[in-house]
């Protein structure tokens, strides 16, 4: 609970000083309107929170942020340039800037976002730390766990989240930064202590519209970054140099191709884990694929590079990390004596390099199931189908998370491009059940099926209804 005139201090607005009204919450959503809260109108893509302020008033808006000119006696109006970035500044000074109080480090990149920012969390908690994380998967506090909405939550939802974990005294804080999160100002006001960039490639372009404005949104979360902070970038990937360029940040660089201030080397690779040399130093990781090598590099530089293991102790510690749910997730298929991998790879690059992984090993054949989420990019429908049907023996395609379109509208855009030939190792099962049990069907012995895309998701989205659905769990069910 803050005063009007406090939380307005930074504040360019047009109009009268706001007097001392108490503000017990702040909200961009009419409908969550309590009395006393300071309401926000947002002018999102579809709908313009302008048009709710009067219902914010009525339901006990004490005061309101707005972008154009709005005429009321009943509570004070604060004109603003930008609403977005306003709130961002006033969210950070309701909930006294919880990010000045712990180590926050923001994990950005197309791909191992999750992975990253869970194995860094696992880290620090197995060596005693107070720690808070903020993925896709889950927000955790300490010992505490919540469902995740959205890989970086909105402003409100975000400080509030990192003013508990203040409060729970974590020491560190890792978070994934979205492009969609960079974009709308989500994480403006936080004060980075690391940024690690994974790699990058084409995904969200239904919100960015060109690859470019893709690649210059991450760059602006490096861009803002203040001198005393660390960033930490994949140079294999050829966008890792160009996120460092203007950074005011201590640069750090990793990679197993190129010479990097941290350097791996893959040894071995199978099932069973990765042996790595990082930095002229050999390790065995439980984690398996070359994405993997990619993910424990990141973990070990950022980890080295703010202290966040006693020195000497880091390699022994990464060695008994374990796999995240969802990612490269074994399961044994006994009546068949074969393997099922669940992986949560939803981009073509992700699935390229996931296939890449298990081809190395793999015996014998090789099935991969795998949909396309509706509502989002097209253009990487049929790129996925290509990708599975040149590293798979056989391809059953199928629903992902179809949302409010047509399935077989986005199994028809999929089948776009393939050949003749190409579609000879492809089946067609919409419903994703039915397409897992015709996968186990059809496995031999130490044959191998992945069932790509939803990974650690237990729901399966249609039409606007969130369903119970756990590849892992159909996979047991039908072995």
């Amino acid at each position: 609970m803050k005063r009007l005139n406090e939380i307005l201090e930074n504040v360019s607005f047009e109009g009268v000083i706001p007097d001392s009204t108490m503000i017990h919450g702040l909200t961009t959503d009419s409908r969550e309107v309590k009395p006393g809260m300071l309401f926000f109108a947002i002018k999102g893509r579809t709908v313009d929170g302008h048009r709710f302020v009067d219902l914010a008033i009525d339901n006990g808006a004490v005061a309101v942020v707005v972008e154009q000119d709005f005429k009321t006696q009943r509570v004070p109006v604060i004109k603003v340039k930008n609403a977005r970035k306003t709130l961002a500044v006033i969210a950070d000074v309701f909930y006294d800037s919880p990010s000045s109080k712990f180590q926050l480090i923001g994990v950005t990149g197309t791909n191992g976002k999750t992975s990253v920012a869970s194995l860094l969390f696992q880290l620090c908690r197995d060596q005693g730390k107070k720690c808070g994380l903020i993925s896709t998967i889950k927000y955790q506090i300490n010992e505490k766990e919540f469902d995740s909405k959205f890989t970086t939550p909105d402003v409100i939802k975000l400080q509030s989240l990192m003013a508990e974990m203040a409060k729970e005294h974590c020491e560190v804080v890792f978070m994934e930064v979205s492009s969609h999160a960079i974009d709308q100002g989500r994480i403006d006001g936080l004060e980075f202590d690391g940024a690690l960039f994974t790699n990058i490639t084409h995904d969200h372009l239904d919100y960015h519209g060109t690859f470019r404005h893709y690649i210059d949104t991450k760059k602006q979360f490096f861009d803002h970054l203040d001198a005393d902070a660390v960033a930490i970038v994949n140079t294999d990937d050829k966008h890792g140099e160009y996120m460092l360029q203007n950074t005011k940040a201590r640069s750090k660089s990793f990679a197993l191709k190129r010479l990097a201030d941290y350097k791996g080397k893959v040894l071995s690779n199978d099932l069973f884990g990765l042996q790595m040399r990082i930095n002229d130093q050999e390790v065995f990781l439980k984690l398996t694929g070359l994405f993997n090598a990619y993910n424990m590099l990141a973990v070990f530089a950022l980890a080295s590079e703010l202290n966040l293991v006693e020195e000497g102790k880091l390699l022994a510690a990464i060695s008994g990390l374990k796999p995240i749910e969802g990612r490269m997730d074994v399961v044994s298929i006994k009546s068949k004596n074969a393997l099922g991998i669940v992986d949560y790879a939803h981009t073509p690059d992700a699935l390229k390099n996931v296939l890449n992984s298990i081809t190395e090993f793999k015996r014998k054949k090789l099935i991969t199931i795998i949909g396309c989420g509706g509502d989002r990019d097209r253009a990487k429908r049929p790129k996925m189908a290509k990708i599975a049907v040149q590293l798979s023996d056989l391809v059953i395609i199928t629903s992902d998370n179809p949302r409010s379109e047509n399935p077989e509208f986005i199994l028809d855009e999929m089948e776009q491009g393939l050949s003749k030939e190409e579609k000879q190792s492809l089946i067609r099962i919409t419903d994703r059940a039915q397409a897992i049990k015709t996968g186990i069907q059809f496995l031999g012995e130490q044959d191998i099926l992945l069932v790509a895309g939803k990974g650690h998701e237990k729901y399966q989205e249609i039409n606007g209804i969130k369903m119970p659905f756990d590849d892992k769990e159909k996979i047991k069910a039908f072995s």
